[in-house]
């Protein structure tokens, strides 16, 4: 059964997601969950393909390019237990949270996205498999859930897309949202060190999973990504998001690109330790045509 709460028929009160005590839905229902106040509708964010009218093609993409690896290896590292609670931060059209579900059934999933259309194909995803999904459209820096609710935050090829104060704010979110003892997941473009720029037979070790699978980011095309809202943002444009150019295929291109960047030689690691976590480490690394991918685990003390 598919369920859409919170229309979007002028200011409301934000909704809040309910955390792992209280996700009491049947094996069958899916529900979308509009919780933005007033000034997040008017957010700028960068969509899954980079421009909306790609969208449809973005599954397909991720099948080509054989994504799919590392989406299964995030959900293996984060190691979900039955009845745990999870968010997925940038869902997206659900690709991370189906393998959660796939690795745990008995697991609680959340999706967060600011993509209205992306969330929609992730509710139609996990209706045709039957499984319970909550999605959630919403932004990294305002995670809708209650202190301590979360037993697990999981995210795969998104946070390099989010601008540096929401990076920031998504840290301490994250930390506000989990439980004691509770862990964030990450892959994304990014090293733990100055090794990342090596090609993949120049010590990138792959831990015997996805490594050479293709790995291909969904945004790899080589043009300039629009933002929400219809406006392009082409090559070299600058906005919320600083510059926007797609992908440049291998690691030189990951490291010039300022958004993932970022994440190059340990930027992973330290907006989790900034923000407060503790045994924060990369768990694993892979290299593809285009740069390092670094699988990234914290716990919140």
């Amino acid at each position: 059964m598919l369920e859409v709460a919170a229309g979007t028929a002028g200011p409301r009160r934000p909704a809040r997601v309910p955390g792992r005590k209280a996700l009491g839905m049947n094996d069958s229902t899916v529900r979308i969950i509009d919780p933005r106040t007033p000034e997040e509708r008017g957010r700028e964010f960068l969509p899954g393909m980079g421009r909306p009218w790609l969208l449809p093609l973005y599954d397909a993409f991720t099948r080509l390019s054989r994504v799919r690896p590392l989406h299964d290896r995030a959900a293996a590292l984060a190691d979900v237990a039955p009845g745990e609670s999870v968010l997925d931060l940038g869902c997206g059209t659900g690709n991370l949270s189906l393998a959660v579900l796939r690795a745990q059934p008995a697991a609680r999933v959340t999706g967060l996205d600011p993509d209205a259309a992306a969330l929609r194909i992730a509710a139609r995803k996990a209706a045709r498999r039957r499984v319970p999904l909550t999605l959630v459209q919403g932004f990294a820096d305002r995670l809708p859930v209650e202190d301590g609710s979360l037993d697990h935050v999981v995210s795969a090829l998104a946070l390099h897309h989010v601008p540096d104060d929401a990076r920031v704010r998504f840290g301490q979110e994250a930390f506000r949202a989990l439980r004691p003892g509770g862990r964030v997941t990450i892959v994304d473009f990014g090293s733990a060190d100055g090794g990342g720029h090596g090609g993949a037979g120049d010590g990138g070790q792959d831990g015997g999973h996805a490594h050479g699978a293709g790995g291909e980011h969904e945004h790899g095309h080589e043009h300039g990504h629009r933002h929400g809202r219809g406006r392009r943002r082409g090559p070299g444009s600058t906005g919320a998001y600083g510059r926007v150019r797609g992908h440049d295929r291998g690691s030189s291109g990951v490291a010039a690109n300022p958004h993932t960047a970022r994440n190059l030689e340990g930027g992973l690691l330290r907006l989790l330790t900034d923000a407060g976590f503790t045994d924060v480490r990369e768990v694993d690394r892979v290299q593809h045509r285009y740069g390092p991918l670094t699988f990234v685990q914290a716990t919140r003390g």
